[in-house]
């Protein structure tokens, strides 16, 4: 797990809620406390993020795919200031390293559940509920935690920028999720929207389906001009590091609550070491948080929390 700006918690205890409804976008104050949550869908090599250069254990039970120890090679892990039993993966030179050392980045080794099935599919559930650990009490599928922290924040403003809803945000108050792949292209047109808007006119869904297209249009708008900029080569469209920066836009403008899920982590066969397939994926994610800081702009980001967790 890796968090990004750690006081969120705190903060969001004392944040006064924002007013507003679906469909219009409200500026957030500079002091609004923001909370994204990174989902890496499988299951990450965590050992070679966080590399625990100090263990003789790790390279002896690791001797084709042990990311070296610092100053060994240029694929081996980067020391870390005053910490000699972890290194980061060499992927984060340019991304993640430069935020450690500003004191904005931590990890979290040895986080994790109760949760033993060795199913990927069943882990990914019980994290994202975040109910019981014991595995006789029964599961509620339709409460995630983050949908019962936007319920006790007070807060509407959360979104889902995945294809459906994913777990962690359903539950008692109301999220859009709009997939960031979709925008400027595809999905239901304005004729269409229309149809269904009439479709449910004067029923009891009247009003959540067109609270849901007016903060799926209103989303759209906010993120259009930089899928136009990214055709004049301002904005890279391709890979996590483009959707960071929408993220980055929707948070900053509007939205105290995020989540995004990032798949391809199951790294079975040819992981490789300080370069391979998990490393060129390692660093894309790496990339898309440094972006993602960068396009929150210095105000926005020192009042936001990330968490990277698989």
């Amino acid at each position: 797990m890796t968090m990004l700006r750690r006081d969120f918690l705190q903060r969001a205890a004392a944040a006064v809620p924002l007013a507003g409804g679906a469909g219009r976008l409200w500026a957030a104050p500079v002091s609004t406390p923001r909370l994204l949550v990174v989902f890496l869908r499988g299951a990450y090599d965590a050992a070679s993020v966080l590399v625990p250069v100090g263990s003789d254990d790790y390279y002896a039970a690791r001797p084709r795919i042990a990311i070296a120890r610092p100053g060994s090679g240029p694929d081996a892990a980067l020391a870390l200031p005053e910490q000699s039993d972890w290194g980061l993966a060499p992927a984060w030179a340019g991304s993640m390293l430069p935020l450690y050392e500003r004191g904005e980045l931590a990890a979290i080794p040895f986080a994790g559940t109760h949760e033993l099935s060795r199913s990927h599919f069943e882990t990914q559930d019980h994290i994202e509920l975040g109910q019981s650990d014991d595995p006789a009490a029964p599961r509620d599928f339709r409460s995630g935690f983050l949908n019962r922290l936007a319920e006790v924040l007070g807060a509407r403003d959360a979104i889902a920028l995945t294809s459906d809803l994913p777990l962690v945000l359903r539950g008692a108050v109301k999220v859009p999720n709009l997939a960031l792949g979709s925008v400027g292209r595809g999905g239901v047109d304005a004729r269409q929207a229309a149809l269904i808007r009439q479709m449910y006119a004067g029923t009891p869904l009247a009003a959540p389906v067109n609270d849901g297209f007016d903060v799926r249009q209103a989303a759209q708008r906010e993120l259009m001009g930089g899928m136009e900029a990214a055709s004049r080569d301002a904005i890279t469209a391709r890979g996590f590091e483009g959707e960071a920066r929408r993220i980055g836009r929707l948070m900053r403008d509007r939205y105290r609550l995020g989540f995004v899920d990032v798949g391809g982590w199951d790294t079975h066969v040819g992981q490789g070491a300080g370069a391979g397939a998990l490393a060129t994926r390692v660093g894309e994610l790496g990339n898309g948080l440094a972006a993602l800081a960068q396009e929150l702009g210095e105000a926005a980001w020192r009042d936001t929390v990330v968490v990277v967790l698989s």
